[in-house]
């Protein structure tokens, strides 16, 4: 089927990236504000790699979870949320599985290249990786995507950047990246909680409609300030640098999310029906000050 650029552009939503990008560059940025204590080499070619190699396995994630999605009348027309690309017969679904599999294979070879030049403990992170980007769905529809993506979109990026980067399983990275995670979670979990009709329709199982409306608007505001919270524990305990807390400017950002999400109702989805987009411009506010600041504090 022939089709412009924009479309095969559109069909794998690089708007997402943030979820899978910020774990890597605060990854980054923490390595090299921690240089000093390293008695090894960091190979910072190997992290903007390991970047690529991960856009590619997020884009083949979104292209298959789409797939499956519209395979069981989860996208439907009057629904939100995905590329639309399927819903709108744009694309044949063969064809955007068969192209999300190409990416999610291009990112798995990246990583075995990364594999060679570094150690065995990248195939097992990898492999992860891989295999809960393909069968995501099955989490969500059991309503354990949520918890999915916290460990996939945090601490095991964290963990897999820092392995390709210094040759070590540098478990500090886990804790570093939880923050991030917490946010990047709040993404679905808009996204679930405005489909909380929908997806009953749908007859599957997600976080947010065993929690119902009321506890997924708790589950929104613990994640989306417990992120805040657990960077002052971290300075507390001198894990970070004090300037890391200038990350607290985008807690207005954070608020104004809250904000929409106690505004949600069943009935009425359209009413945050942008609110994943939100929450994804709040993970990159977060995720690039505390970046930022590692950098900084390092130079000063």
């Amino acid at each position: 089927m022939k089709q412009p650029l924009k479309n095969w552009i559109i069909a794998f939503r690089p708007w997402a990236f943030p979820a899978s990008t910020m774990p890597v560059i605060l990854t980054i940025s923490f390595l090299f504000y921690e240089y000093d204590a390293f008695n090894l080499d960091i190979n910072w070619w190997f992290g903007l790699v390991a970047l690529i190699g991960v856009m590619f396995v997020h884009a083949g994630a979104n292209l298959i979870s789409d797939y499956f999605d519209f395979k069981y009348n989860i996208d439907r027309k009057e629904t939100f949320g995905s590329s639309r690309l399927l819903v709108e017969g744009v694309f044949e679904p063969s064809i955007i599985l068969n192209y999300g599999i190409i990416l999610l294979g291009v990112g798995a070879v990246i990583g075995l290249i990364l594999t060679m030049f570094t150690g065995i403990h990248l195939l097992w992170i990898g492999l992860i990786g891989v295999l809960a980007s393909f069968f995501y769905y099955k989490f969500k529809f059991a309503a354990l995507g949520d918890l999915l993506i916290f460990i996939i979109y945090g601490p095991l990026i964290g963990l897999g950047t820092a392995y390709v980067m210094c040759g070590e399983l540098y478990w500090k990275v886990i804790l570093i990246n939880i923050p991030v995670a917490m946010l990047v979670v709040n993404i679905l979990h808009a996204n679930n909680t405005r489909d909380i009709k929908h997806d009953g329709v749908a007859h599957i199982k997600t976080q947010a409609m065993l929690l119902g409306l009321k506890g997924s608007k708790i589950q929104y505001v613990v994640l989306g300030l417990g992120a805040y919270l657990v960077l002052i524990v971290y300075n507390a305990l001198g894990m970070v640098h004090p300037l890391t807390l200038i990350t607290l400017i985008s807690v207005p950002i954070a608020l104004k999310n809250i904000k929409i999400i106690m505004k949600a109702d069943v009935e009425k989805p359209e009413i945050i029906k942008d609110l994943d987009a939100m929450s994804a411009q709040l993970v990159i506010a977060f995720g690039l000050l505390f970046s930022m600041m590692n950098v900084i504090a390092k130079a000063i």
